[in-house]
């Protein structure tokens, strides 16, 4: 029962991170999405810079994210707001961050801090960077999809490096009407479909997983027990 509860949670909170899984509600009947176009621009920008640093800080723990370059979303993409130099980036994704055809793709109540160390930073960051990018500029989520397939053929965007991985820790997140702010956790990101070899989804296993076709690669999560603040976080439910 646990595990099917934290399955139906992370159902929502996967999505969002690009990931190809519906949500599901009783009698299994797949939710439609709300938001079938994008919203006007300033409904996914956060007005105060200082604000939108300190959300993007609060994905991981102060030792992480203080030393670590930050992002914030202007009208044409993510800029650089803080330099940093520890490898890491911490930025706060919105909604096009998702796989282009999930329901929450033009959400735009979406904010998710998020802090990517070195690898990742290198090579899942910029897909994300590539679709905020597209989406402000006002291109349809067919369009999208074809300029991120595009760019991996041509090899503009590439695989996850080894060891690419973030921190997902903010007791601040919003990741989906349905999970909100979920629970604390780290995600690690993989080349291919990559479940089988880390023992997700198997019954006693921390580890979930979800293949993200559209990335090619499978992004893998484990809970953690605290916020990034150090509190604790909410039990697994049982």
């Amino acid at each position: 029962m646990q595990k099917k509860t934290m399955s139906m949670f992370a159902s929502a909170f996967l999505m969002y991170c690009g990931l190809n899984i519906p949500v599901f509600q009783a009698g299994a009947q797949v939710v439609k999405s709300a938001y079938p176009v994008m919203a006007p621009v300033d409904k996914y920008m956060i007005e105060d810079q200082d604000s939108e640093i300190a959300l993007a800080r609060s994905a991981a723990p102060q030792s992480i994210s203080d030393g670590a370059e930050v992002l914030v979303l202007k009208r044409d993409g993510y800029v650089t707001a803080v330099k940093g130099g520890n490898g890491f980036v911490c930025l706060v994704e919105r909604s096009f961050g998702a796989a282009t055809d999930d329901p929450v793709f033009w959400n735009p109540k979406v904010r998710g801090p998020n802090c990517v160390n070195a690898a990742a930073a290198r090579s899942y960051l910029p897909g994300v960077l590539m679709k905020a990018k597209l989406a402000l500029a006002g291109r349809s989520k067919t369009e999208i999809a074809r300029a991120v397939n595009s760019a991996m053929d041509r090899k503009e965007l590439t695989m996850p490096e080894p060891g690419a991985m973030c921190y997902m820790m903010s007791k601040q997140q919003y990741l989906s009407d349905e999970g909100m702010n979920w629970h604390p956790h780290l995600m690690f990101f993989v080349q291919g479909d990559a479940a089988k070899s880390w023992g997700a989804d198997l019954p006693g296993s921390p580890v979930m997983a979800a293949n993200d076709p559209e990335d090619r690669m499978t992004i893998l999560m484990v809970w953690v027990g605290n916020w990034s603040d150090g509190t604790p976080a909410p039990q697994a439910m049982k």
